[in-house]
């Protein structure tokens, strides 16, 4: 399939434009580059533009015989969203509209989303099903969610299909260290840990040292970015004309805050300074995935589900490129 990708050049995407092309795909990355990196998908087609322009997206899908799109393109800090609404509900979910338009406007019916675990918000039961109760406690999940919902009403009237993939905490690096992990300002607590260890932080915050947990703080279920890839190349081929399906994507088990600085240690061999701050708004004190309808459905079984091996991998990429692609 020629396969179009929104914000194809980020962390998560240029991951996926690999896992595609190994499976045989053409892809087009479409990317406005505020957040992803030209270094990270190179010998890739790549148009550098805004999912917000109706007439380049119509433009990018006619020209290179668009079979379906992958839509990756979004804000995805949870905090941030909270004091800032505004900025996720526009790029998040009105521009998620522009891209159904565009696509129906090509008759383009195939679109893997792009979604995530904030639309649970607290979960009553873990691990979390698809079928559990949707309650975003944050704007950023309010915003998902929001698209999710577009999707079943453009199945019904426009015989589109569709898989929603409900990703849990990303994380890790390509093996071959080529490709990885490089925000700016860097948010995610993998990353900000291997900071320290690198020497660019002297210590790493704990958010929250009273949640309802064993230690007290925040739980999350870490997936390897190369598995979370392979579950959309597997999603790209189960798509169905007027069907919407969705798919937890995690590894069905959860890590502690402390227990992830802990396995950094461990990997780094560095002592990695911790200390407890308070609490961030719009953070639920666990969230951790049942995939099993992702592995029974999709037939996807993930190659890395470690949490050593996941912060082996993203060790491996910061060292060689301490300042990401810059290096």
């Amino acid at each position: 399939m020629n396969i179009l990708l929104t914000g194809g050049a980020g962390f998560i995407g240029s991951h996926v434009v690999r896992g595609l092309e190994a499976s045989g795909h053409s892809c087009v990355v479409y990317d406005n580059l505020c957040k992803g990196h030209r270094a990270a998908v190179e010998g890739t087609t790549l148009i550098e533009a805004d999912v917000a322009d109706k007439p380049a997206l119509v433009d990018a899908m006619r020209t290179h015989k668009i079979d379906a799109v992958i839509h990756l393109a979004a804000f995805i800090e949870a905090g941030e969203s909270v004091v800032k609404p505004e900025k996720y509900f526009q790029n998040n979910t009105i521009i998620g509209l522009t891209l159904l338009e565009a696509m129906r406007e090509c008759g383009v019916k195939r679109l893997v989303f792009s979604s995530t675990a904030a639309v649970y918000g607290t979960p009553k039961r873990i691990p979390i099903e698809e079928t559990d109760r949707l309650e975003p406690i944050n704007p950023y999940g309010s915003s998902k969610l929001c698209v999710e919902l577009m999707l079943q009403g453009y199945a019904a009237a426009y015989d589109m299909g569709f898989v929603a993939l409900r990703y849990f905490n990303v994380a890790g690096c390509h093996p071959s260290g080529e490709i990885g992990e490089d925000h700016s300002p860097e948010t995610h607590l993998i990353p900000l840990i291997l900071q320290v260890a690198l020497g660019k932080r002297d210590s790493i915050k704990i958010f929250g040292d009273d949640y309802d947990t064993p230690d007290g703080t925040c739980v999350r279920d870490y997936i390897h970015v190369c598995d979370l890839a392979d579950a959309h190349v597997l999603a790209a081929g189960a798509i169905e004309p007027g069907c919407v399906k969705v798919y937890n994507l995690g590894n069905g088990k959860g890590f502690s805050v402390r227990e992830v600085i802990e396995t950094c240690r461990e990997v780094t061999g560095h002592a990695i300074p911790a200390e407890d701050s308070p609490r961030r708004p719009g953070d639920p004190s666990q969230l951790v995935a049942s995939s099993k309808k992702a592995i029974a459905e999709l037939k996807w079984a993930p190659k890395f589900p470690d949490l050593k091996t996941i912060v082996q991998h993203a060790w491996n990429w910061y060292q060689s490129h301490p300042s990401g692609y810059k290096d």
